[in-house]
């Protein structure tokens, strides 16, 4: 077995990110992952305007310990040009308002008293109060968002801000999966003697769809090694990533190893990681292929570790390190002596962590009971009140 460390840094040393790009309207880019930076054309904002409703004037030209009572010269709304304002003059201004040529400070309207075309101003107001200078949160060339960000709802509002209509995004991933088992029905089917539902399908759909990538294909296949074979072949012709679930094991009936060695070649198998062991990673006819354990924990947690990361990359999204919180164990566990444990657990209201009452591989009821995995190293015990690092849901399927 390798470690986990070693598979990711080998798998992602095979990523050849996708180079077509699609050009989108901005509202309908979120999600996608964009394929260049984007430069902003223009200062935002345009010009200098006003943080509030109030008077705009030019501080000099108010006296010292005295009022100050200031002729009215315009009225200044958002979106509307103002005229240059004379100096001993003052401009009714609203929020988002230009500042007035020869204005440089803005005192809030309470602070204010109109009567008459006159406006009374406190004395004590320093330069450029309630003024948003131009440019003051981007300026002409500043680059906004770099390659390899996945847009969220924020990046549009900000490309929106500096003006784009459109933006180049990388093209979808296109994605088969192959499940593979004698075993295997459908949801909808009678479920007969020694049948179980195919649930592997619907995790890896949905893990997928919710990183933007287009499930092209689905095949349930028996397990023969002709219709293995045959299966991944079709497979890897249609999709830019194979990923079948089962039999990659060593069992008589496990045949996505042998059909994997003749298609194509394996460039991984057995991941120091549990659950999810027997993983297997290589190519059928130079399409790359995950070849996940047949147990659903597995499929979900080798997934999220490991398969993640490469179709991330192969998208042209830049890969970061997994963040992790340090937090503290309701529970024990004894040690794993040669495979690195991931947890499903539950963060509670005080911050500690709570473990399912089984981990086993089988039992896909924790995985929709958690809300985050925590890393147990290969060879740690756990006791009640170790912190240990633990991994957000959110981090992993956003």
């Amino acid at each position: 077995m390798i470690s986990i460390e070693q598979a990711l840094n080998s798998i992602l040393a095979e990523v050849s990110p996708v180079e077509t790009i699609d050009t989108l309207p901005l509202a309908e880019a979120l999600g996608r992952v964009l394929a260049t930076d984007q430069h902003s054309d223009l200062d935002v904002p345009p010009a200098d305007n006003s943080a509030m409703d109030g008077y705009a004037f030019k501080s000099s030209s108010l006296k010292q310990d005295q009022d100050n009572w200031l002729p009215l010269h315009q009225r200044v709304a958002a979106g509307h040009s103002p005229a240059a304002l004379p100096e001993g003059s003052a401009a009714r201004i609203f929020t988002g308002g230009e500042i007035p040529s020869g204005a440089d400070t803005v005192v809030m309207q309470e602070q204010c008293q109109e009567k008459d075309g006159l406006v009374l101003v406190p004395s004590t107001k320093p330069v450029g109060n309630n003024v948003r200078p131009r440019g003051q949160d981007i300026q002409r060339g500043d680059k906004v968002l770099s390659r390899g960000k996945k847009l969220a709802p924020q990046d549009l509002g900000l490309l929106a801000s500096i003006g784009k209509a459109e933006v180049g995004v990388s093209r979808r991933l296109k994605v088969a999966i192959v499940s593979t088992g004698d075993e295997l029905v459908n949801p909808g089917e009678a479920l007969g003697p020694g049948k179980i539902y195919n649930s592997n399908r619907f995790t890896l759909t949905g893990l997928l769809s919710s990183m933007g990538i287009d499930v092209v294909e689905t095949h349930l296949v028996e397990d023969t090694l002709d219709a293995t074979e045959q299966a991944l072949s079709h497979a890897a012709a249609h999709a830019d990533c194979v990923i079948s679930t089962g039999g990659v094991s060593v069992g008589d009936e496990d045949h996505v190893k042998p059909a994997i060695e003749k298609l194509g070649q394996l460039a991984l198998w057995k991941i120091a990681i549990k659950p999810g062991k027997p993983l297997a990673f290589g190519d059928i006819k130079g399409t790359p292929f995950f070849g996940l354990p047949g147990n659903p924990v597995s499929v979900f947690i080798t997934f999220a570790i490991l398969v993640r990361p490469y179709l991330q990359a192969r998208q042209g999204q830049t890969v970061g390190k997994l963040r992790t919180l340090p937090l503290q164990s309701n529970f024990s566990s004894t040690a794993n002596p040669k495979r690195q444990e991931y947890i499903r657990v539950k963060i509670d209201d005080d911050g500690r962590v709570d473990s399912y009452r089984t981990q086993s591989s089988g039992a896909l009821s924790s995985t929709a009971w958690a809300d985050a995995l925590a890393i147990i190293p290969a060879g740690t015990a756990v006791n009640v009140g170790d912190t240990l690092a633990v991994i957000p849901f959110s981090e992993l399927f956003n």
